[in-house]
């Protein structure tokens, strides 16, 4: 959801449901036998359940009139629609598809960019992860099979969850489908943000090199692939690195009823308005034939930085099996990402699985890996003693980044042997009592300091070495950040962890995490207080480098 909201379309402006069937009817009679009702968000249409009772019937009569109310018994027996689909961001899932599934609903596609309940909350701008979990867990329940899960993955945002999205797969019946980010209004879309199939592919193969590629299936969007031993598939849709122009078979009609034969065109026609004006369905064919015949081969000019070879040519008869994926609110704009904070952390499946059953988290108390096994009381308020190693100390005590003639460099970690590196490090800020107050009764006008804080510092993880020059990018695997509230001093105590698997240490990154997520909520009080102390800022513990672990005692 974008940060400014988005415009309502008039009611009048919509589809009825009448209108929705007639158009139904009119497409599965010249060939099409899939229809996705997809958004926006298509479940908060009051006769969401009505339209799919009647659209597998609709396509069996070629009357323009609106149909009588039929019996799910009936609906399975007619013929020429092979699939009704819905996409839908599962928030209002659990609750009504047992009456979709009655009504003849045969396939589930479900929106979920992340596993993280706070990041959740800042795309959408709304609370509701345990509400789109449950409507997953509903779906399987009911023998949907499988049931797939988009998630389009955003550089900075999520692509750090791409093995936690795969590790759903393994004892769930899932076709998770990850989404290559693309450019709509309003998204602030740049190239450097969209990760494209063969990286994640890759950092998927890294965990898991025994990955299958599936056959793929005509026309299809996606290219599946399956880990042995897992219930579940892995699906990627290519949209920007490797187009399927050529062989798409997809139509969409909006929620107001403009006809686009492209997901990323700008050209629509209005089939509501010829509808209206009484035109017949050989005018109303005519009109979509014309349409279709303007498909271009490619999305327009932004491939021609993204394509090494020729687009193929689009080959298509309106006669042709095409999916009509329309039915969405009049808002150009697909998964929105919000970019305020681009961060967060990698919750473990089988947490995941608990906070869904409803352990939660705790009252202001916040983690970026929901229900950590850690100690709720995870850092002491009493004084720390000096820090021991409790492995050996380097063998020279010169300085690692200075060269011999005393200029910076960068060291070469080359040569050293891949290790799982662990780090952790705290930070501690002093509110006062004024600033306290807000943070605890969650009354800042800034919004939750506890959030944005726990989400500033799991971005800061990752953009370590583009902030400190001398460090190493390193590929974290996973980042926790802890906030507790300390009454005693008025204070929140922070720690953050870092795991990475490489030949260098991330005790910078969970240093680097603590800061500036102390620097964070500093901010997010200055109005009410100046009287913000940061201190305390400290690596408390490292291990899997070849000098030995360190724990501050």
């Amino acid at each position: 959801m974008p940060e400014e909201g988005v415009p309502l379309t008039p009611k009048a402006d919509l589809l009825t449901t009448e209108e929705i069937l007639t158009l139904a009817r009119l497409f599965v009679k010249e060939g099409v036998d899939k229809i996705r009702l997809t958004g926006g968000e298509p479940l908060i249409r009051p006769d969401v359940v009505n339209i799919v009772a009647h659209l597998l019937a609709s396509a069996r009569t070629s009357s323009l009139i609106p149909l009588p109310v039929v019996s799910p018994a009936q609906l399975r027996q007619l013929e020429g629609l092979r699939t009704i689909g819905i996409t839908t961001n599962g928030i209002n899932l659990a609750r009504l598809l047992p009456q979709l599934q009655k009504a003849g609903l045969s396939a589930i596609n479900i929106s979920l960019d992340t596993l993280v309940p706070a990041k959740f909350e800042f795309i959408v701008r709304r609370k509701g992860f345990h509400k789109v979990m449950e409507g997953i867990h509903k779906a399987i329940e009911l023998g949907y099979s499988p049931v797939k899960v988009n998630c389009v993955v955003m550089r900075g945002l999520n692509e750090d969850e791409l093995l936690d999205f795969v590790a759903l797969t393994k004892g769930l019946p899932l076709d998770v489908r990850f989404i290559e980010y693309m450019p709509f209004d309003g998204n602030k879309w740049n190239f450097k943000k969209m990760v494209s199939y063969k990286e994640m592919l890759d950092t998927l193969r890294q965990r898991w090199p025994e990955l299958e590629k599936l056959p793929e299936e005509e026309s299809s969007t996606a290219k599946a692939f399956k880990i042995p031993g897992f219930q579940g598939q892995v699906s990627f849709i290519t949209s920007m690195s490797e187009h399927f122009c050529g062989t798409c078979n997809r139509l969409r009609i909006t929620a107001d009823g403009n006809l686009k034969v492209c997901l990323f065109g700008n050209s629509e026609v209005s089939l509501r308005d010829h509808l209206r004006a009484g035109a017949s369905e050989e005018e109303l064919l005519s009109i979509i034939g014309t349409a279709v015949g303007r498909k271009k081969r490619q999305h327009a000019e932004l491939f021609l930085t993204l394509q090494d070879s020729p687009p193929a040519v689009l080959s298509i008869s309106f006669r042709d099996s095409l999916h009509v994926q329309g039915l969405r609110h009049r808002v150009s704009r697909s998964h929105q990402m919000v970019t305020l904070w681009e961060g967060g952390g990698v919750p473990q499946t089988p947490l995941l699985a608990q906070w869904w059953l409803g352990a939660g988290l705790p009252q202001r108390h916040y983690s970026s890996h929901p229900d950590s096994d850690a100690n709720p009381k995870c850092l002491s308020p009493e004084p720390q003693a000096p820090a021991t190693p409790s492995g050996p100390l380097p063998a020279s005590g010169q300085l690692t980044h200075v060269d011999t003639e005393g200029r910076a460099a960068m060291v070469d970690v080359g040569g050293k042997p891949d290790t799982e590196r662990v780090a952790v490090a705290s930070a501690v800020v002093l509110l006062g009592p004024v600033a306290f107050r807000l943070v605890q009764e969650n009354q800042l006008k800034k919004g939750d300091a506890l959030v944005v804080a726990q989400l500033a510092g799991v971005q800061a993880a990752k953009l370590t070495s583009q902030l400190i020059p001398l460090c190493h990018h390193v590929a974290l695997s996973h980042v926790q950040v802890r906030l507790e509230l300390d009454s005693a001093r008025q204070a929140v105590v922070i720690e953050a962890s870092c795991r990475a698997r490489g030949p260098t240490g991330v005790e910078m990154e969970a240093l680097t995490s603590a800061a500036v997520a102390a620097l964070t909520l500093y901010d997010m009080c200055k109005a009410v207080s100046r009287d913000i102390v940061l201190e305390e800022i400290k690596l408390i513990s490292k291990t899997g480098g070849q000098r030995g672990d360190f724990r501050r005692t």
